[in-house]
């Protein structure tokens, strides 16, 4: 069989990005995904089970068995058909020669960072950028080999990240321009002439893995650097947490949002941490050059004036 525009996802940005391409540029062959099953072992953040395109659109669906997509059946099928360009959305995981060699025209997929690849590889690049306070983010859409986020560029997009985007909003701007970058590719692929640059001159840089543990909340720090934190890994990630006096599971407090309250009132008789009051339900608290108003959260207990979050 022979599929000549396949799509790998496993997310809800892969259905819109699905969804875009059927209806507005070329009809999509086949659709690459994990099964369910997969993410009782490997976490996937916002995953979303695909096989109702089918349905939807006619389009054929294959679930593979694992995410690496390295075992034996998976590994068969593609051997087994032919392929012409592939895009990649939503897709966390290096996929190995084997399936990139199937495809006549290659993989694509999505990377970016403030500056150039291949500075700034590696995991949660938008996450990362907003919990370090960049301002700007350069979407690649480049070609896959084995390594990780290689800067064989087709092209790429630039949105801004302002101090009030958190990672969902973000994640709004980064899917308009993956559609224009998507449309540049798949009008190239027509055309029989897509153009790679690998010439970067920029240096060599990795953002590490995060997990839900790194959400926690340092009231030691700066205003900034919670905000930043707390905006970063917000829904669909796990989100921002502390503990309400004491660090046990029962009084853990997770923060969905928040944002920097003031930086003038006199707070020195409160604690870093501490909550000085709450109004309609929302807490404010101490920073070390400030304070922050957390606007929406989840706690097992419930946070009292004169509390302090650890």
């Amino acid at each position: 069989m022979k599929y000549n525009v396949v799509v790998f996802g496993v997310k809800d940005t892969s259905e819109n990005i699905i969804s875009f391409i059927q209806n507005e540029i070329c009809k999509v062959d086949l659709v690459v995904t994990i099964s369910p099953e997969i993410t009782k072992k490997t976490q996937v953040s916002g995953y979303k089970g695909l096989a109702f395109l089918t349905e939807k659109y006619g389009i054929p669906v294959y679930e593979a068995q694992s995410y690496s997509l390295n075992d034996d059946e998976t590994a068969a099928f593609f051997k087994e058909n032919e392929f012409e360009i592939g895009i990649s959305m939503g897709w966390q995981r290096l996929m190995p020669k084997s399936v990139l060699d199937c495809f006549k025209y290659g993989v694509f997929g999505f990377h970016g960072n403030a500056g150039y690849l291949p500075f700034g590889r590696g995991r949660s690049p938008l996450n990362w950028s907003i919990i370090l306070g960049d301002s700007r983010f350069n979407l690649n859409l480049f070609k896959y080999d084995e390594n990780a986020d290689s800067p064989n560029i087709f092209a790429t997009e630039t949105f801004s990240i302002t101090p009030h985007d958190d990672i969902r909003t973000a994640q709004y701007k980064n899917m308009i321009c993956s559609k224009n970058l998507i449309k540049k590719l798949l009008i190239a692929y027509e055309d029989g002439n897509v153009q790679i640059r690998t010439n970067s001159k920029d240096y060599d840089s990795w953002y590490n893995k995060r997990t839900a543990a790194d959400g926690k909340v340092d009231f030691k720090g700066r205003t900034r650097d919670i905000y930043n934190l707390i905006r970063g890994v917000a829904a669909p990630f796990p989100g921002a947490f502390a503990y309400v006096g004491s660090e046990d599971e029962n009084n853990k407090i997770t923060i969905w949002q928040a944002h920097p309250f003031d930086e003038m009132i006199d707070f020195s008789a409160y604690a870093p941490g501490e909550i000085v009051d709450i109004f309609d339900g929302k807490l404010i608290i101490r920073t070390v050059d400030g304070s922050l108003l957390i606007d929406k959260f989840e706690s097992n207990v419930e946070p009292k004036v004169g509390d302090i979050l650890i």
